[in-house]
Parts: structure tokens; C-alpha cells; sequence
């Protein structure tokens, strides 16, 4: 490859942008420029040629089009040494690119703003930066391209020390082009389909399914030890680690599962889940963070041993000094208060992690693999039930306690695998069973697990994510001392269940909606 002589730069994010001009320029290399980068470049001191003075074709389109022009894709294209290509660039005058420095109008950020028009998220969709790119990375044997400006520093060594780069980082460079070029593609295609969609009052999925996601951190191994894995996506956009290990796998499935179920409860009372393999094995509700931490434990006092704590406020010292007694993989946190993080930080093992943002923030759309190259996309289930909605389908109404440990039984059964049971008060869970092939085996396990906390169900509320297909099941729970049930409803034998509920003057709401999570 000969030395780099001619250099494209055209930039909305200037970070570096002077420095790295400056090598090239020390480097003999022409420096070629549109609109505001040439006016960045000039303010430092460098001399820049105007890329409508390389073309001889002013910008027009109020900017829309200055670089789409055969001196411009010419110039990246030609391949060096090819003889009717070298022809043909002789004959129409086309010089060489052999650098191009490009990144992107910032649509993600400008779609990201609330309340973003259509005209302005339509005016972010750069056109001449991805062909640049593009054609750069398609001739990479020929020309070096740069999207990101954590490369400057690499591409600039390597020019100052032989005037050129390696093909090997060419290579590799080009590949970064490509990866985010399909990202800002995906992106402009996904929020096009939203808006369009919306506008039709359309909530169809989409035709085809386009995931562009950057690696954000490598893991040791997946859910054991012999499965590679990895990260991808926007995590650091809405968790902050602030003390301990890295990351495992598990962790990251267990504390979005702890952020999501603990979403639920914003704006709530203090409120204290403790997860476990994404199934949640107590949660409590209190005046402080310390009362919930109590409530939550009493549940299960076995299964929280290297477990995954979230709150919904910041974590105060008190609490902290409370959780410390045992062994936590995680705490999830709006913010922990100066002492609280002082005491936990002396646990070199446990992981402190502030929420950045609330879940709810995130696309609504859930994607599983499901092998055979094959997934799954379906809508998040975030559907609260108000007390409105529901519908008792008993004589008897449920009392003004009963109806609120029905809301806070209905808002952690949905977090829970299916088949799920819990039994709860109205400020804490009693008995947990989940994630069961049969729902009466749940609801064998709650109880039973209450036994083992020492808890009674007297009073109690059961919740069920789907309906109870026989009697027996409430019957079991009626037994266990529940006097309230809380169920979606839907089965054939619903006036059976209801009859049984009446025949035990049981209170019970159908909130016509199944909570299934696999």
C-alpha cells in the first residue's frame, strides 16, 4: 500500500478530531473537509481544502447532498493498480482518498429526546456519511476508514511510524464500519416502523426482525462455566456498577429480573425484593427500607444466601448494615447513602449497582432465542391491574386489606415462573411456590414454605398467574388459611371455583388477565 496523501474528514462528534488532524498533517497529508469539521480544523491553525473546491460541486440541499459525487466515491473505490481502473480515474481527473474519518448524524440520540418530531428524527438520517463509509470499508485492501474516535490514536501511530497503516487493522476497521453502519440502519428502521405504526394505530410487529447491538462487556463464561458469553446492548445506560466483581451471566439475568419486579412498586411505600434464579423468594413493604428488609427475609430465610437485592430508594445504612449479615450476590439501587455504601463496599465479593434508569424506559418488546437459527418476539407484560378492573366474582367482598394485598400479591405473581402461588399479606409475601408442572404442587410449596418461615397464612390472600382449572386448588388454599384469592379466571369450571370460594366465605377477584412467564 503507498503512504496515506489525501485525508476525508467529516464529523459530527469532534472528540479528537483536531489532535488526530494534526498527526496527519504533520504526516504531509491533504486534508479535505465540508461545513462544520473544515470550520473546526481551520479554527486550529490547519490548512483544509473544501471538499466543493476538490469536486468542483458546491453543497446544495441546504447540505443535503456535497458528498455524493465521483471525485468522492471514485477516489474511494478505484482499486489501486488495476489498470483500466487507473484509466479511468486519470481520465476523469478523480484523486485519491486513501483516509476517511466519518461518524454519523446522531440519530439514535435525536430519536432518543422526548417528544422528537418526525421531521427533525427524519432530518438525523445521514446519507452521505454511511455511503462514505461504506465505499472506504469495501476498498479497505486500499483505503483506512475511521468511525470511531477511540481509534485515532491507533491509526495515528501506526501513520507517524511508516506513513500508512497495516492491513490488518484496515481489515478490522473496515469491519467496524459495517457493524455500525447495520446499527444506525436497524435504528432508523426501528423507529420508523414505531412512529408509522402508531400513526396507524397499528401495533403489529415487525416484518423482519433486525438486532444491531454493540458489545458492551465480555463475561467469563454463560449460566456454566464451559458456555462462552457475552453482553450486548445499552446496559450501561441503566445500570452504573459502583463496587465489586464483575458481572457474571447469572447476575445480569437476576438483577434485571430484580429492577423489573421492583418497577413495580415506584412511587410505592419502601419496598425490598430479594430474587433468586429470577424468581423472587420474599418481598416486603414497610415505613423504612429496614421494616421491608425484615418482612422480605421472614419469607425465606434459606434461599436469600447469594441472592439479588433490589429497592425502591435509595439504600440508607441502616438497611445496609441489615443485609450485610448475610451473603448478597447483588443490590440494585436508585442511589445508596454515603454510609450505606461505606459499610458495603468492605464486601470485596458483593456487587453494588445503581439504577440509572427504570426498565420501563426500554423498548417494550421481549426477544428469546429459541434455537434452530429461530426467535421469539413478543411485547413485555406490563400491564398493571387497577383495583377498578377488577371483578369480584364472590357473595362476599373482599375487605379494604384484602383488596390492597390483592394489588401486592398481583404485582410480584407476575414475576414469578409459572405455574406460580403466592400467598401474601398486604405489605409482604408468606408463602412463595413456582415454576412448577402442576399448580397444585405450587401451591403445596408455598404453603409448605411458610410453614418452614414460621408464617402463618391466617388471612392470607393466594394469588395465581393463570386460573385455577379445578377446585382443588383454592380448596388447598382455603385450608392453608387464605380467606382472599386473586386469580385471572377464564376456566370451564370457573362457577365450580367460584362455588367452592363461596361454599368457604372467601372473597375473590378475576382481573382478566393471565400472568404466564416461562
Amino acid at each position: 500500500m503507498n503512504k496515506i496523501s489525501r485525508a476525508l474528514l467529516s464529523v459530527s462528534d469532534k472528540t479528537g478530531l483536531v489532535a488526530f488532524a494534526q498527526t496527519l498533517a504533520a504526516a504531509g497529508v491533504e486534508l479535505l473537509s465540508t461545513g462544520g469539521t473544515a470550520k473546526v480544523l481551520r479554527e486550529a491553525g490547519l490548512t483544509v481544502k473544501d471538499l466543493s473546491e476538490h469536486t468542483g460541486f458546491p453543497e446544495m440541499l441546504d447540505g443535503r447532498v456535497k458528498t455524493l459525487h465521483p471525485k468522492v466515491h471514485g477516489g474511494l473505490l478505484y482499486l489501486r493498480g488495476k489498470a483500466e481502473h487507473e484509466a479511468a480515474v486519470r481520465q476523469h481527473d478523480i484523486a485519491p482518498i486513501d483516509l476517511v474519518v466519518v461518524n454519523l448524524y446522531p440519530f439514535e440520540t435525536a430519536t432518543a429526546k422526548p417528544n422528537v418530531s418526525l421531521a427533525e428524527a427524519i432530518e438525523n438520517i445521514d446519507i452521505g456519511g454511511p455511503s462514505m463509509l461504506r465505499s472506504a470499508a469495501k476498498n479497505h485492501e486500499s483505503v483506512t476508514v475511521i468511525v470511531d474516535p477511540a481509534d485515532y490514536e491507533t491509526v495515528a501511530e501506526q501513520i507517524q511510524a511508516t506513513g500508512q497503516t497495516t492491513l490488518a487493522l484496515r481489515r478490522r476497521l473496515a469491519v467496524k464500519v459495517f457493524t455500525r453502519t447495520a446499527a444506525y440502519d436497524a435504528a432508523i428502521t426501528a423507529h420508523l416502523e414505531r412512529v408509522f405504526q402508531k400513526e396507524a394505530s397499528d401495533p403489529g410487529l415487525p416484518q423482519t426482525l433486525t438486532v444491531a447491538a454493540p458489545l458492551a462487556q465480555s463475561l467469563r463464561y454463560g449460566e456454566n462455566p464451559h458456555q462462552a458469553a457475552a453482553l450486548y446492548g445499552k446496559f450501561g445506560e441503566y445500570f452504573q456498577q459502583l463496587h465489586g466483581k464483575e458481572l457474571s451471566y447469572n447476575n445480569i439475568l437476576d438483577l434485571t429480573a430484580a429492577a423489573a419486579l421492583i418497577g413495580e412498586f415506584e412511587g410505592a411505600p419502601p419496598t425490598l425484593a430479594i430474587l433468586k434464579h429470577t424468581n423472587p423468594c420474599g418481598v416486603g413493604q414497610g415505613t423504612t427500607l429496614r421494616a421491608a428488609w425484615d418482612k422480605a427475609l421472614a419469607t425465606d430465610r434459606q434461599a436469600p444466601f447469594g441472592g439479588i437485592i433490589a429497592v425502591n430508594r435509595p439504600l440508607d445504612a441502616d438497611c445496609a448494615a441489615a443485609i450485610a449479615e448475610i451473603f448478597s450476590e447483588v443490590i440494585v439501587a436508585p442511589d445508596f447513602t454515603p454510609d450505606a455504601l461505606a459499610l458495603l463496599q468492605k464486601k470485596k465479593n458483593l456487587r453494588l449497582l445503581k439504577a440509572l434508569r427504570p426498565l420501563s424506559a426500554a423498548q417494550p418488546w421481549d426477544v428469546r432465542s429459541v434455537g434452530a437459527d429461530s426467535f421469539l418476539m413478543q411485547q413485555r407484560d406490563l400491564k398493571v391491574t387497577t383495583p377498578a378492573e377488577l371483578k369480584i366474582v364472590t357473595q362476599r367482598q373482599p375487605t379494604e386489606t384484602e383488596l390492597q394485598a390483592m394489588q401486592f400479591g398481583w404485582r410480584i405473581v407476575k414475576h414469578l415462573k409459572s405455574n406460580a402461588i403466592l400467598y401474601c399479606a398486604a405489605d409482604r409475601t408468606l408463602g412463595i411456590g413456582a415454576g412448577q408442572m402442576s399448580r397444585v404442587d405450587s401451591s403445596r410449596i408455598a404453603v409448605w414454605k411458610a410453614g418452614e418461615a414460621k408464617l402463618s397464612l391466617t388471612g392470607s390472600v393466594v394469588c395465581s398467574d393463570a386460573f385455577f382449572p379445578f377446585p382443588d386448588g383454592l380448596i388447598a388454599a382455603a385450608e392453608a388459611g387464605a380467606t382472599a384469592a386473586i386469580q385471572p379466571g377464564g376456566s370451564v369450571r370457573d362457577a365450580e371455583v367460584i362455588a367452592a370460594a363461596d361454599a368457604r366465605n372467601m372473597a375473590m377477584a378475576f382481573t382478566g388477565t393471565r400472568h404466564f412467564r416461562h
